[in-house]
């Protein structure tokens, strides 16, 4: 396959997550901001924060409202990670990748482009910002679903999932970063109903609440909560799960293609650090330490994935 036609589905499929990512940002800041309208502000900043686009935030605003912040993410293109700037992005790159996709595909990505730009129309107000983080979730959901349902498993579908879940590992690790260093406002606020709400937030916002009551004695524990986000296999946002995920489809290549690349090593190093770590040493060593480590890592190995697979020529 084309360097340029790997990169395409590559970032097509990080774009389309992105997409959804942060559509599910907005709905926990949402949430948590009702929860805490005395310090909705904060809340706001927290999400912008962890979108990873305070200063171009704040080079356009003078203060963390939900309006502002909404806008911002949802439907300014000055801002490249909005979901208006990254859907436009997904649906070019699926039409430079047109010719490797099916047209179940193809239609479902130009279905999603078309529907997002047209909730996304106008500013969006409070009482109908609920119904269009669904429709975004929704729209995405339905070319994931044509992916699986209508591709064959090779080179094309393999850069699709190394995309989405290179993209997905950051943002799970983004979302559980931020909880304990801007959400919670006081260490007081640790174990309280507060507390319980923001974790509880944070499921919602990685759809990990159901599958948490499942598996725990419906006791709200940070420890448990970051553990399912952590090292989970059987959730699909968790870091383990994305990790391995993306080494499987590496591996793949390698396969097709007869050689391993320095993103195979990356990928195995990354994996290690649910190896090597438990819930435990975490949360000794520091949950922002081991999270920021993640992320760097993650970054790194998306980067050398472009390189290795020539994405620019």
């Amino acid at each position: 396959m084309l360097g340029k036609t790997a990169g395409g589905l590559y970032w097509m499929f990080r774009f389309l997550e992105r997409s959804e990512n942060i559509a599910r940002l907005v709905e926990a800041g949402f949430r948590i901001a009702l929860t805490r309208s005395a310090a909705a502000e904060d809340e706001w900043a927290s999400v912008i924060a962890t979108a990873g686009v305070r200063q171009a935030y704040l080079a356009r605003n003078d203060q963390f409202t939900a309006a502002g912040v909404v806008d911002f993410l949802l439907r300014d293109r000055t801002n490249p990670s909005s979901v208006m700037s990254v859907i436009d992005a997904a649906r070019n790159n699926a039409k430079l990748v047109r010719t490797a996709l099916t047209r179940e595909v193809w239609e479902a990505t130009n279905e999603c482009w078309m529907t997002i730009n047209a909730v996304l129309k106008s500013p969006v107000s409070q009482t109908d910002l609920p119904d269009i983080l669904a429709t975004i979730r929704r729209q995405n959901a339905l070319v994931r679903g044509a992916l699986s349902g209508t591709m064959l498993r090779n080179d094309i579908f393999n850069f699709a999932h190394i995309g989405t879940y290179v993209e997905r590992a950051d943002s799970t690790a983004r979302i559980l970063d931020v909880k304990y260093y801007v959400l919670l406002p006081s260490v007081s606020f640790i174990g309280s109903s507060l507390d319980n709400v923001q974790w509880e937030t944070i499921l919602r916002s990685v759809s990990a609440q159901r599958a948490y009551r499942w598996l725990s004695d419906g006791v709200t524990d940070p420890r448990q909560i970051a553990s399912l986000l952590i090292f989970d296999q059987r959730l699909p946002r968790s870091l383990a799960f994305c990790s391995s995920r993306i080494s499987e489809n590496l591996d793949a290549l390698a396969q097709t293609y007869g050689t391993r690349l320095d993103c195979h090593r990356l990928t195995d190093e990354q994996c290690g650090l649910f190896t090597r770590n438990s819930i435990e040493t975490i949360f000794e060593s520091g949950l922002h330490q081991f999270l920021e480590n993640f992320i760097t890592c993650n970054n790194l190995l998306g980067a050398q994935i472009e390189r290795d697979y020539r994405f620019n020529g």
